[in-house]
């Protein structure tokens, strides 16, 4: 972990193991808060740079958001919602980083590609329309996905992953990805019929 989170040095009182007694004693006083953050930091590390990594691709990244996690989750320990678990808010916020960089990541990439193809600079005006068109009617039918059949669409056809990584990013079983993506690409279908080759798949 880097200096600038909480020291975590270990102690030689048995440590709290209960998810209640960890939230109480995260937003109790700072000596029983400080052996509650050593007790989550050295359960959860390694599990959530493993969950990380399934998303970015990337373990110097993973360790990255892991670590940023764990400091937010330092600096925000008094407001921890007592019925919920420090494991629910790591793994949830984890995720949230990790797709979060990949969208920019993306967003950075199509910029660049952009900027550097010459025949981007010089599309027509009924290019650039049909372009503006195709990418309101791609919007529009994301928009129409339910929230989990997006994420999981976009986690698939976006950033690569497989179904068992989008099952272990998500906390639910390869059938549900399945299922779900199956869902997504019939919604996608029926919005883009317009745009799409008789026969086409997505």
């Amino acid at each position: 972990m880097r200096s600038r989170g909480p020291p975590a040095a270990p102690d030689p009182r048995p440590l709290p193991v209960d998810d209640r007694e960890l939230l109480a004693r995260l937003g109790g006083d700072e000596e029983g808060a400080r052996e509650a953050f050593d007790a989550v930091f050295r359960q959860w590390y390694a599990p959530l740079v493993r969950a990380a990594d399934a998303v970015v691709r990337d373990r110097a990244v993973a360790e990255e958001l892991v670590q940023d996690v764990m400091l937010e989750l330092w600096r925000r320990r008094t407001g921890l919602a007592a019925d919920g678990t420090p494991q629910a808010y790591l793994f949830r916020s984890v995720r949230n980083r990790a797709l979060n960089h990949l969208r920019h990541r993306q967003v950075a990439r199509r910029g660049a590609e952009r900027a550097a193809t010459p025949e981007s600079r010089e599309a027509t005006a009924p290019a650039e329309v049909v372009s503006q068109e195709m990418d309101a009617a791609v919007r529009g039918a994301l928009d129409a996905l339910t929230p989990r059949c997006r994420e999981v669409f976009e986690l698939s056809r976006t950033h690569g992953l497989r179904y068992s990584d989008i099952a272990q990013t998500l906390g639910v079983s390869v059938k549900a990805v399945e299922a779900q993506m199956g869902r997504a690409l019939r919604t996608m279908r029926e919005h883009l019929a317009p745009w799409l080759p008789g026969g086409d798949a997505l």
